[in-house]
């Protein structure tokens, strides 16, 4: 039994005893509301995640002016939707409430001028050697950029991850890295899976995709020795995704087989070895 094969079924093992929570290893970098400090949540959530700039504040063009500052010249904002009920009367009702989409603009800190940075509280995480060196040694160097959210994107064959201060841990941190990394593998130009081609939440194709994202973050973990402090989260996020697959655990032997080629590609073993 190799490694890959130790790692699947103690997965399997930890899913047969029931429900597991899965807790996101990382807060602070989700974007905020400047004056209130309120965590943007749902579609603005990921309206203003996906904007490339590291500080999570976000203010109104009236927060700005309020607090003494400005727009930078030239910087555009980001739009944030909500909600507002309005009445109105027709014909039948004579005051009828209905949901009206409205829409207003925000900008990031970093496009302001003449306003206080504000900070947040981040940890005092320090990188991994044999962590790094894995993703030093991989042979075609892939694009990991800071953001404020961690995923793939495929369009632009790119990375994106908070920095390292604002996960709970540093194993955490290279848990979703090593996560995000084994999605890359997946692209054309690599291993070439269906899950990055056709990508539709929730779909079977983006579950069986994200099962092996998992499974092979839970490999390199188990390489870097630090597997142990990630598993249970790892566990409780692959229950997620079975769940999708009406929990039918087949699926995570499937996985696993891709998994283990996307690891093999990460650390340069040929199939003859």
């Amino acid at each position: 039994m190799n490694v890959y094969e130790i790692i699947t079924n103690q997965i399997i093992s930890n899913l047969e005893k029931g429900i597991i929570l899965w807790k996101k290893p990382f807060t602070s970098a989700s974007p905020k509301n400047y004056v209130t400090e309120n965590n943007y949540k749902g579609i603005n959530y990921f309206l203003l995640s996906s904007s490339n700039f590291l500080n999570p504040f976000f203010l109104t063009f009236k927060q700005i002016q309020d607090l003494g500052g400005s727009v930078k010249k030239g910087e555009k904002g980001f739009i944030v939707i909500f909600y507002k009920s309005l009445e109105i009367e027709t014909d039948k009702e004579k005051n009828k409430t209905v949901p009206m989409l409205k829409y207003y603009y925000v900008w990031n800190w970093e496009q302001t001028t003449g306003i206080q940075e504000k900070t947040i509280d981040t940890k005092n995480n320090n990188p991994i050697s044999e962590c790094e060196k894995i993703i030093n040694d991989i042979k075609y160097k892939p694009v990991i950029k800071q953001g404020l959210k961690a995923c793939y994107i495929p369009s632009i064959d790119t990375i994106q991850i908070p920095d390292l201060k604002y996960f709970d841990s540093e194993s955490s941190y290279y848990s979703v890295l090593f996560h995000e990394l084994t999605h890359w593998t997946g692209h054309e130009k690599r291993l070439n899976r269906d899950g990055i081609k056709t990508i539709a939440f929730g779909s079977e194709c983006y579950s069986k995709e994200e099962l092996i994202a998992e499974l092979g973050a839970s490999f390199l973990c188990s390489f870097t020795g630090i597997l142990q402090q990630t598993i249970t989260n790892s566990t409780a996020y692959i229950q997620n995704w079975l769940q999708v697959l009406k929990n039918d655990s087949r699926f995570i032997i499937q996985a696993s087989s891709q998994a283990q080629k996307a690891i093999d590609f990460i650390l340069g073993v040929s199939k003859d070895e």
